[in-house]
């Protein structure tokens, strides 16, 4: 089976690996170069909680495999996943109780997170004000990995160990001729593939609208703010508050990370705001950062769906699409490759296919996931 693969971040990388692990003919076609677009900009998170049952279990498998992901992808570079935790806030009884339910879905699927009472969350980060805290979920499962980058590298090698060939083209167009789908690109000649995967987050829509397919994906930006490296331990754990739209975390590297998560607009008139909301934020419920400054300011894109979930799956006869991860395709990459390549490969339909296809959304048979950052 020839299968070509359009898009070289993280997942387009999975989807092609495991195809041709399952004997596949694969060709990704990468635009500008691999991880150049989301997929080389993102912090490298990988976490557990999640609020709706299909992505926790993709993550928890792709959780499994990122733990051992240097073994399994014969990685150069040795990338390591560093299990730090993940600590998310509650500063509403709402929130708490949206909180309560997710950690009893996780639990219910194997995911050891846990519902933390404010005293907890004070012992787990020393000095926090929890005069408005009413509780917070933590797994210490939940971690990232200080050079993303070497991740979706290492995919990469692994993938033209296996005989996959990664050209550098522009798709421009697809069309499905005689059984087989024909890929016109700028700078190669036309190639066909019985089998087309679109992996290319945010574009999507704008390459499918030429096949007919009508993609709910939307670009959004998001802004992180990084410190110069610190050599002091300072934190531990990744924390998030979603309530008062605020994420920070210590690097291994020595940056600490830090974000407005309501940051949109201009960064030129915008990021001043956002680095006063982040020292706000700090001094009351991460004072040992109080004294960090952060003059590093870094763009990136979400390619967003209405629900906040991918679209997974067939999209025509022959014609996939990976795309439309709100900001976590990192974290599930592994396990949506794997679905991807069984589905292709051997007909199995992993129940992610149904309950992300496209025509969920004519249907309103939407599952939205709130454990958004």
């Amino acid at each position: 089976m020839r299968v070509a693969v359009v898009g070289a971040g993280i997942t387009g990388l999975s989807v092609a690996l495991h195809l041709a692990e399952g004997g596949a003919e694969v060709a990704v076609h990468e635009r500008t170069g691999v991880g150049a677009a989301a997929s080389g900009v993102q912090p490298g998170g990988v976490r557990q909680q999640w609020s709706t049952p299909i992505n926790c279990l993709l993550a928890r498998e792709s959780a499994r495999f990122y733990r051992d992901v240097a073994a399994r992808l014969e990685a150069r570079t040795e990338p390591r996943l560093e299990p730090c935790g993940y600590v998310f806030i509650a500063h509403s009884t709402e929130r708490r109780d949206a909180l309560a339910a997710d950690v009893a879905l996780q639990k219910k699927l194997g995911i050891p997170s846990q519902l933390l009472e404010p005293d907890d969350v004070a012992d787990l980060l020393p000095g926090i004000d929890v005069s408005d805290v009413t509780g917070a979920s933590y797994c210490a499962e939940d971690g990232y990995f200080d050079r993303p980058q070497a991740v979706v590298e290492a995919f990469a090698d692994a993938c033209r160990r296996r005989g996959v060939a990664i050209e550098q083209s522009n798709v421009t167009a697809l069309a499905a001729r005689g059984g087989v789908w024909t890929i016109e690109s700028e700078a190669l000649p036309s190639t066909d593939a019985d089998a087309v995967v679109v992996a290319t987050g945010y574009d999507a829509p704008c390459l499918l609208a030429g096949a007919g397919v009508d993609l709910p994906i939307v670009k959004e930006a998001r802004y992180l703010l990084l410190s110069d490296p610190i050599a002091d331990r300072l934190l531990e754990p990744l924390v998030v508050s979603a309530e008062r739209h605020f994420a920070a975390k210590h690097l291994r590297s020595g940056h600490v990370l830090a974000s407005d998560l309501a940051a949109r607009g201009d960064p030129d008139t915008g990021a001043a705001v956002w680095r006063s909301h982040v020292k706000q934020s700090v001094r009351r419920y991460l004072p040992v950062l109080e004294y960090v400054t952060y003059p590093i300011l870094v763009e990136g894109f979400y390619d967003v769906t209405p629900d906040h979930q991918p679209v997974l799956g067939p999209v025509d006869e022959g014609l996939w699409v990976a795309a439309g991860f709100s900001g976590h395709g990192f974290m599930i990459a592994p396990a949506v490759g794997r679905i991807v390549a069984e589905a292709l490969l051997t007909g199995r339909r992993d129940p992610a296919l149904d309950a992300l296809a496209l025509d969920r959304f004519a249907r309103g048979s939407l599952s939205p996931e709130l454990q958004i950052v």
